[in-house]
């Protein structure tokens, strides 16, 4: 068995996630208390007792996920024995590819949670709310070429480019609201569905380069380690264990497209993955690889069960 360990990106959170694990493990209770620390403020009360707006809002949500699976890896290498480094590959949606670092080692916990705080105020302010706006072109006919030309359609207007590649089916696009409009106008005469999404900025789009600016600054100052399982990354698809490679593409990932369908093709069929297990909040990253990747088992480590069950399946 070759495993990778995925780690899940902004939407995914939810009032009452890592509640459970911490309930069931100190090790868990643990990792809350370390990021409430790192920031200076109750967020493992927020996740757990809302208000559900104020957890949505990105300087949150961002941390919050982290923090739900980094709980969950502690947790299977504390309780059940089963450190990372079980794992050949590593890879995160968006603001998971901090959590695969922190999980590798590659990065601190406290400095994950800071840096990811930082990101979300920063990517928060790059674009003045309604400015921006994204969309997800949905069917059997959105891939990435229909999603492409949709965009093109719409950079008549302003910044509008393909954000995140997830998997056949489901792409989507960022940029300005009036471009963003146009594309998806563009999208339903190409065949696709298309919905736009309840996002506050426009991410993984060239508006975001002020919070690539931010970034950048920050990871100067980082030290970050060769993580212990090679990091397949947002924005090549392709696996590093490279530190300064990683700081680099960090920046880069902030206006960069998310190629997570190749990202999970190269791990499937490149770097021999038959099982991948994600890490944190929800499901969604597991769903996609199933249909990535139909010939490799996937599941979510959500719960005590899910992670006793996980554990003994090794």
């Amino acid at each position: 068995m070759s495993l990778a360990f995925l780690f899940p990106g902004q939407g995914s959170q939810a009032i009452g996630m890592g509640q459970p694990l911490a309930e069931a493990f100190a090790s868990a209770r643990e990792v809350f208390h370390e990021v409430d620390d790192a920031l200076s403020q109750p967020l493992f009360r927020l996740m757990c007792e809302g208000p559900e707006e104020d957890l949505t809002l990105t300087e949150n949500a961002q941390p919050a996920l982290m923090a739900v699976s980094l709980a969950a890896i502690r947790v299977l290498k504390v309780e059940f024995g089963v450190g990372l480094g079980k794992a050949a590959f590593v890879a995160g949606h968006s603001l998971g590819e901090y959590s695969a670092l922190a999980a590798a080692e590659a990065l601190t916990l406290a400095d994950t949670a800071r840096l990811l705080k930082l990101r979300g105020q920063a990517m928060q302010a790059a674009v003045p709310v309604g400015e921006g706006a994204m969309a997800s072109l949905i069917g059997p006919k959105a891939d990435v070429a229909l999603a492409e030309e949709a965009a093109k359609a719409g950079s008549e207007l302003g910044v509008c480019v393909v954000a995140n590649d997830n998997n056949a089916g489901n792409v989507v696009i960022s940029g300005a609201k009036a471009a963003v409009n146009r594309a998806i106008e563009r999208a339903k005469e190409l065949g696709a569905r298309a919905i736009l999404l309840n996002v506050s900025a426009p991410f993984h789009c060239p508006l975001m380069q002020p919070a690539a600016d931010a970034m950048a600054r920050a990871l100067v100052e980082t030290i970050i380690s060769p993580p212990i399982a090679p990091l397949v990354t947002n924005i090549t698809a392709r696996p590093t264990l490279d530190p300064e490679a990683i700081r680099k593409l960090l920046v880069e990932q902030v206006t960069g497209r998310v190629r997570w369908r190749e990202s999970m093709i190269w791990l499937a069929e490149e770097g021999g993955v038959d099982k991948f297990a994600e890490a944190g909040a929800g499901k969604v990253l597991t769903g996609m690889a199933k249909r990535i990747a139909p010939d490799a088992a996937a599941v979510a480590l959500n719960t005590p069960s899910d992670l006793e069950a996980f554990a003994a399946s090794l």
